[in-house]
């Protein structure tokens, strides 16, 4: 056991522990909020705070590399590319009664065990494991940035080439959708144009 665990105990924590603790009661909060609402932009912006807490949380572990990497990628590029998606596909402003599966129930098992089973490994990882705060940090910009470039170059691209096709998917399903309205305006306009042709002919045909 380190010298930071052995001078303080969860009976006696530090401020920096107190702001984790309260930060992340925050973020599973907007988290609770972005899952069950029923209004998609609603859920976007509720996902920006839930992302928002967990940079902050990351600032809070002294690893500042992955906190703002959290929020360029996932609050800067990721959130807003999915507001994009939203208004490129046309999503309904406002309550949407069919975004409800009816699988609430088996989603909400699923993700407690999941839950469960999470805090399960890593306290077993790390349960003498402290964060010396005031010694080297070993999340620092030079650490991460070597290992995410040297270690997961691979991933790190496969996610950019992720984001790019769905950014071409929400385009193709807002061409489509347009492509769809134009045809339906076409046929009501000739059906209409039909109609007047034929109280036309039958205004002659009455004259005669």
């Amino acid at each position: 056991m380190t010298l930071a665990a052995a001078s303080h105990g969860f009976l006696s924590p530090t401020g920096v522990e107190i702001a984790f603790l309260l930060v992340g009661l925050v973020t599973f909060g907007a988290a609770l909020v972005t899952v069950t609402t029923r209004q998609l932009v609603h859920a976007a912006l509720w996902l920006v705070v839930t992302l928002g807490g967990l940079a902050v949380e990351y600032l809070l572990l002294t690893a500042e590399f992955i906190a703002w990497v959290q929020v360029l990628i996932y609050v800067g590029s990721v959130v807003v590319l999915l507001l994009f998606g939203l208004m490129l596909t046309r999503a309904p402003i406002g309550r949407s009664p069919d975004a409800d599966s009816g699988n609430r129930w088996a989603a909400l098992a699923v993700a407690g065990a999941s839950a469960v089973a999470l805090v399960w490994v890593v306290a077993d990882a790390f349960r003498t494991t402290w964060i010396d705060l005031d010694g080297a940090a070993a999340g620092s910009t030079a650490v991460t940035g070597a290992s995410l470039f040297q270690n997961w170059v691979l991933p790190f691209e496969a996610l950019s080439v992720l984001l790019l096709a769905a950014l071409v998917g929400a385009i193709v399903l807002s061409r489509k959708a347009k492509a769809n309205a134009a045809t339906a305006t076409t046929g009501a306009a000739a059906t209409a144009a039909e109609a007047a042709a034929k109280d036309a002919r039958a205004g002659k045909e009455g004259a005669l």
